[in-house]
């Protein structure tokens, strides 16, 4: 289509002397793009849509026997006082 678009464009300007067929090249030139788009689309849309089953479709083994909880180790920061300066406190 875009071919036949860049044909009426330069038919268009090449035949002479323009009467009501320059307008229908001109029209073609317009709407081919257009056109071209909506039969994109709608190839696009041919496919038919199916319903999704909303149940859990993979089940999750069974555990034999819990995690073990985990150990606790926390690192504590604490902040100290600052060295005293030379020459404070003296």
């Amino acid at each position: 289509m875009m071919g036949v678009r860049v044909l009426c464009f330069v038919l268009m300007v090449l035949i002479t002397p323009y009467g009501w067929y320059t307008w229908v090249f001109a029209l073609g030139a317009v709407f081919l793009p257009y056109v071209a788009v909506v039969f994109a689309n709608v190839g696009a849309t041919d496919r038919v849509a199916r319903s999704v089953n909303p149940e859990r479709q993979i089940t999750a083994p069974v555990a034999a026997e819990p995690a073990p909880a985990p150990t606790e180790r926390v690192l504590r920061i604490q902040e100290s006082a600052p060295p005293p300066r030379r020459g404070e406190g003296e």
